[in-house]
């Protein structure tokens, strides 16, 4: 049997990075921490200053599309205001809903996209931005655009350790379709031990995801090399390893293979374990 196992989210990285970003950034810190404009001031900058700490303040509350209006009337003000228009990227990508199809719902994902591009347009090295818009892209499954935007990441940032994992994460997805679609040309059902029965289907099948896995795997061990703790990465790692098992051409490659996998789902159990002790601890009170 092959080994069930709960696919972790694939790339919840951006739903509250944008509010931590932003306000760490000087020029949101020095417009919370300075007193409202004068009305009679009409210096744009600190009229956009101000409709950004509304927004932000509407953002927090999950009204969005108030939040929208504020920062778009803070980009009207300063349209070179980047903290704003990561803000309004975000407040488009929060309304957008992964899976709908609905003209409105792929609407928003539009606008995120394109304020994400004006914002690399004004700063080509923002990491936010390149994250955001390779989630966009995977939940709407165009994968290949995905892989470049977390590729652009990477080289910008090689310790960006969810790049790495959703390299990973593209390449179980791309490999897990097309063995799927294997599988159900040769009898195979999906929880059928392998390898695949067919020789000339697994060795067709080896030439295509071979690369795709070997791939997926480097990219999955460099982001537990950046956190020894990432159970998500692992996760995933024991999954690309079963997709591996699938491609061999021998009991044993396929025994060693599924040995791996299964290692991979031992840490990750383990590594939850933990982490679920260390937490319950952090918020045991003390005893007085």
């Amino acid at each position: 049997m092959r080994k069930a196992f709960t696919v972790p989210s694939a790339l919840g990285l951006m739903a509250i990075s944008i509010v931590v970003y932003s306000l760490s950034q000087p020029s949101v810190a020095s417009a919370q921490a300075s007193p409202p404009p004068n009305p009679r001031q009409t210096d744009p900058r600190l009229q956009a200053r101000a409709q950004l700490n509304q927004g932000v303040q509407a953002f927090k509350s999950a009204l969005y599309p108030e939040a929208v209006a504020h920062f778009t009337t803070a980009l009207e003000l300063d349209p070179n205001f980047i903290t704003a228009r990561l803000y309004l990227a975000t407040a488009y990508m929060q309304q957008y809903i992964p899976g709908a199809d609905s003209p409105d719902n792929l609407k928003m994902a539009g606008q995120a996209q394109h304020q994400f591009q004006i914002v690399l347009d004004q700063d080509p090295t923002n990491e936010l931005a390149m994250a955001s818009l390779a989630s966009l892209c995977f939940h709407q499954k165009k994968f290949d655009d995905a892989e470049q935007w977390d590729l652009k990441l990477v080289s910008v940032n090689p310790e960006s350790k969810e790049a790495y994992y959703t390299l990973g994460v593209i390449a179980w997805t791309k490999a897990l379709q097309s063995d799927g679609e294997a599988r159900a040309r040769i009898g195979m059902k999906a929880q059928d031990p392998g390898p695949l029965t067919d020789n000339a289907v697994r060795v067709e099948l080896a030439a295509a995801n071979g690369p795709l896995i070997a791939e997926g795997i480097k990219n999955l061990e460099a982001a537990i090399n950046l956190d020894p703790e990432y159970d998500d990465a692992m996760a995933y790692e024991n999954l690309l390893y079963r997709q591996k098992a699938d491609l061999e051409d021998s009991p044993e490659a396929y025994r060693a293979d599924m040995e791996a996998a299964d290692n991979f789902f031992t840490r990750t159990i383990e590594i939850r374990k933990v982490k679920a002790e260390r937490n319950a601890h952090s918020t045991t009170p003390e005893p007085r």
